[in-house]
């Protein structure tokens, strides 16, 4: 099976608006939580600790304070990150941004990723000896002889308002994420499901009846989409070996190139620009046509 390469944002749904106040908003927690940090953090590329004292690559320090804001990045790769939302040219960054550096002018991805925080200001986690630093890029000639790109990825991380079906869907995914346990039964009242179960109930929740007995009954439904037309909610199937057209992962499409992936133990969230997914990638199915506004669900709670 010819191996799949997904690059750039080509969300077929990424054009929705999310108003400018919210995304204001929302950098500006992003920035209160980098704050926080300051002194409690320990530069580390071995260990993701994310309780004090906490232990954070300049990669995971981002991917943590943006998931605590329910903003999930869901990688701590920059050569990933730098694919995500949209390109942002030099100078013209808003709050919130990732601005990238690559140290040796012979690699082809980036090493260092930062937070823009206003007034020609970035906060990161920035080696052994500083930590979480707050810096000007104007200080050292790293920062402008070192700078490759920035992207925006707020707010191609956050829902509109009202949310389509297809947010509900993965809002309430999100939700289940830490309460959620993947296994071989299914238990609703204790939140433990098979992967086939934990889509199941997402998706009847949210007024969707799938019914799946497996992965395999699960692939049959809905209809086929194009890897490269994926909206929010579809479902995403993988094989445990390559060119096998049995599905052994499912995955609900989160936008961005993000998957929320019921896996042995628990949920967890990948990208799918992952060399993983491109060389194990079978299909993908859309289960439902639905994408005018909604009111949010009021999910149980408990």
């Amino acid at each position: 099976m010819k191996k799949i390469i997904f690059t750039g944002t080509n969300d077929s749904d990424s054009h929705r608006q999310v108003p400018q106040q919210a995304i204001e908003a929302k950098a500006e927690k992003l920035i209160q939580t980098a704050k926080s940090l300051i002194g409690k953090s320990i530069y580390s590329t071995a260990v993701y600790k994310p309780t004090y004292p906490y232990k954070f690559s300049c990669a995971t320090f981002l991917m943590y304070i943006f998931g605590i804001n329910g903003a999930d990045l869901a990688t701590y790769n920059e050569d990933f990150m730098i694919q995500q939302g949209a390109r942002v040219a030099r100078g013209k960054w808003q709050k919130g941004d990732l601005l990238f550096f690559r140290s040796k002018t012979t690699a082809k991805d980036p090493d260092h990723v930062a937070m823009y925080i206003g007034d020609n200001k970035i906060i990161h986690m920035a080696n052994p000896k500083l930590d979480i630093v707050i810096s000007e890029l104007n200080s050292k000639s790293y920062y402008t002889e070192k700078y490759i790109g920035a992207r925006r990825v707020l707010p191609s991380l956050m829902s509109p308002n009202p949310p389509t079906k297809g947010d509900n869907i993965v809002d309430f995914a999100y939700y289940l994420k830490d309460q959620a346990t993947i296994g071989p039964v299914n238990n609703e009242s204790t939140k433990k499901f098979t992967s086939t179960g934990f889509v199941n109930y997402v998706y009847r929740t949210n007024g969707i009846t799938l019914n799946a007995s497996s992965l395999k009954d699960l692939q049959s439904k809905g209809t086929p989409v194009s890897c490269f037309s994926l909206k929010k909610g579809d479902l995403v199937f993988f094989n445990s070996k390559k060119g096998s057209s049995n599905s052994s992962l499912v995955a609900i499409y989160a936008g961005n190139h993000r998957l929320i992936i019921p896996y042995s133990g628990g949920v967890i969230t990948r990208v799918l620009l992952a060399g993983y997914y491109s060389d194990h990638y079978i299909t993908a199915r859309r289960v439902f046509t639905d994408d005018t506004p909604h009111y949010p669900i009021e999910y149980p709670s408990y």
